[in-house]
């Protein structure tokens, strides 16, 4: 047994230290000083990512786009990739695409004109993960020299003519230019207004403003106290599982024995409870510090993490129900039980609480590995800390209230049945939860094979055997034959037969708001009676501040893609709940913007980045890409940002995070910030 344990711990560890960075870049010249050289470019994807062909299929995700801009220098031929892409059907937009993974190289040959050439190349496009998809955008320039040979001096010539003819007729289109300009790019150009709305401030960089509403105490405070109840639910819960509940009265005992005086056996409990907390708390902090707020949070979301955790939690709730027994290495505990007798005083005590953690893994292991993942998915730096605080005070407050109440040891329930009902009991409640992360991974794959008809049927079977197990009418391995039902059994019986019920017209739309969270998006049921979608008014950015500004409403930008399967989910398990789609229809003014549109802009726009070089925008997907990074400093969709009619933003920017009761407040915050400051 602690072989298969080892291999599936094995197995998360894998998946865990598989994750990598997301695509990296590289630029190199080959034949330099040559009358041939070539460029090359080359594109690092991390494990888990995707990178779009240069001829990735409409439809699809965004193209990878390479433009040149030669000087000095000509091209030699179009750019060749050293490998073959990867071709593969996606079932969600029902497509061919072409991506590549792992490392890519494309090459282009020039034919140099001058005896100092250079090269300047902008990379657009779109790489994906399970997580989202993020645009590419590479800036880099390539320099480098050349003999001045016969071949090389008409390559100058024939440069210099063409460059010539080029500069008369942009002498001539300038002034076409200039008004094609103001009307493509609006607020690109500062101080241009051709309406009678103020545009001036409507493309200026509000990143300080949108971290001063995410870094608001309240907000925090929230999340934190969140994670910290959970944690100590958490807590709660593995105090009447079997590995820990039979441990109190003997540690209690245990205490009060052998301490001469009632106030040192106290003490001794309270620092056995404070030492618990110490431990749990620092297995929090080197989580954290071992791979990071951000890379948890990512980690929460990679397929290859969510199907080891499936897995696990799957061989933890057949161990509940009593397949067998899972338990750490003997010679563990062992050892700190040494360490227990060859100490004195204080850290005598600490191994002992040390041992309590040991003894009890079969039983708080699951409860703790899905309080860490929660915590990672807040994307804050102190919050397993603050999960693994919860959950030891609640499982060190009863050590340390027996030992200042003796007497109440007489009143704890005895060890007996009841306990292995509570194990079962968890058991179902992990199998159930364990489906929630095959979703994950099923809907990054496209796999199909969890649609959401499929994971509430599921869900209904799981929470309607817990009901009838519950009630004595399913035995499971070591259970004893149920004589009669107890008040409190009957009653958890009826809220799991009665939770199955509430789930039956999930299977024909319904939205079930309370598991929103848990099951798959609306869009992979195949049989959908429910209809409720919501619509943007305008996919315009300037049109839609000035549409708001005219009907006096906030704007709720959601910066999303065709190519974004993240945004689908969004939109199907977010969106269309009825109390959402009421306040973006009645309250804001929608703005969906598609980063990855290909529809060509009237007029290149040449603008710049943060860094001072140059970029031209030729499509919308182009411009919308642009806004999202230089006014918000996002990169990654679905984005949702709230803003006043002068374009400021009204509460902290919403990312991809299917919490209905979450993306409310976050309406209700930036409404009531709106009206507040009319």
């Amino acid at each position: 047994m602690i072989r298969r344990l080892s291999l599936l711990l094995t197995f998360l560890v894998c998946a865990i230290s598989g994750y990598a960075a997301d695509v990296t870049w590289s630029y190199s010249v080959n034949g330099d000083n040559t009358a041939s050289p070539s460029v090359v470019i080359t594109a690092n994807i991390g494990p888990g990512f995707h990178l779009y062909a240069l001829d990735n299929p409409a439809g699809g995700g965004v193209p990878l786009s390479i433009k040149f801009k030669y000087e000095g220098c000509s091209p030699d031929g179009s750019v060749k990739p050293s490998k073959a892409y990867t071709k593969a059907y996606d079932d969600v937009f029902e497509v061919d695409e072409h991506y590549y993974t792992g490392t890519v190289s494309f090459t282009q040959k020039i034919k140099p004109g001058s005896e100092k050439w250079s090269v300047k190349v902008d990379i657009g496009g779109q790489y994906c993960n399970d997580s989202g998809c993020y645009r590419v955008n590479e800036l880099h320039t390539f320099t480098g020299t050349a003999p001045m040979t016969a071949s090389v001096k008409e390559e100058a010539k024939k440069i210099e003519e063409e460059e010539k003819a080029a500069e008369e007729q942009k002498v001539e289109e300038i002034a076409e230019m200039v008004d094609s300009l103001q009307a493509a790019a609006g607020p690109l150009m500062p101080g241009v207004n051709n309406s009678d709305v103020d545009t001036s401030g409507w493309w200026d960089n509000v990143e300080a403003e949108i971290k001063a509403f995410s870094q608001d105490s309240s907000q925090q405070g929230r999340s934190l106290w969140y994670i910290f109840i959970a944690g100590f639910i958490g807590g709660l819960i593995a105090l009447v599982t079997p590995c820990v509940w039979p441990m109190i009265p003997m540690t209690v005992s245990f205490f009060l024995k052998s301490n001469k005086s009632k106030r040192k056996s106290i003490t001794s409990a309270l620092i056995y409870g404070l030492s618990i907390i110490v431990i749990y708390v620092g297995l929090g902090l080197i989580v954290t510090a071992i791979f990071g707020a951000s890379a948890l949070n990512v980690l929460a979301t990679s397929a290859g993490f969510n199907i080891a955790f499936f897995l696990l939690l799957v061989v933890f709730a057949i161990s509940f129900m009593g397949g067998f027994e899972i338990t750490l290495p003997s010679r563990w505990s062992n050892s700190v039980d040494a360490k227990v007798d060859t100490t004195s005083g204080y850290l005598s005590i600490f191994f002992m609480a040390f041992t309590l953690c040991l003894v009890s893994f079969s039983c708080t292991g699951p409860i703790i590995g899905t309080l860490l993942v929660e915590a990672a998915a807040t994307s804050n730096f102190i919050s397993p800390a603050i999960g693994m605080a919860g959950f030891a005070i609640a499982l060190a407050l009863p050590f340390s209230l027996f030992a200042m109440f003796p007497t109440m040891l007489k009143s704890i329930p005895k060890s007996g049945g009841w306990m292995n009902t509570v194990k079962v009991v968890l058991g179902f409640l992990e199998l159930a939860l364990a489906f929630k992360f095959l979703s994950v991974a099923d809907l990054a794959y496209g796999w199909r094979i969890l649609d959401r008809e499929v994971f509430i049927a599921l869900w209904i079977v799981i929470f309607a055997l817990l009901g009838f197990y519950l009630l004595g009418k399913l035995r499971l391995p070591h259970d004893d034959k149920v004589e009669k039902i107890g008040l409190t059994r009957f009653m958890l019986a009826l809220v799991s037969l009665a939770f199955a019920v509430y789930m039956l017209p999930g299977l024909w739309g319904a939205p079930l708001k309370s598991i929103s969270a848990f099951a798959p998006p609306v869009y992979t049921q195949d049989f959908n009676l429910y209809s409720g979608d919501v619509h943007a008014q305008t996919d315009d950015y300037e049109e839609g501040l000035k549409l708001a500004s005219k009907l006096n409403k906030p704007v709720l930008v959601d910066f999303s893609g065709y190519g974004c399967v993240n945004c689908r989910k969004m939109e199907a398990a977010v969106l269309t709940n009825p109390e959402i789609k009421d306040m973006i229809d009645n309250d804001f003014v929608m703005v969906t913007l598609m980063v990855d549109d290909r529809k060509p802009l009237p007029t290149p726009i040449t603008v710049k980045e943060q860094d001072g070089q140059e970029r031209e925008l030729t499509t919308y997907g182009d411009k919308w890409s642009y806004l999202q990074r230089t006014k918000f400093g996002a990169n990654a969709q679905p984005y949702y940002v709230i803003l006043n009619n002068e374009a400021k933003p009204l509460n902290y920017a919403f990312p991809y995070k299917e919490d209905v009761p979450e993306f409310i407040e976050f309406l209700k915050t930036g409404k009531d910030h709106y009206n507040s400051k009319k």
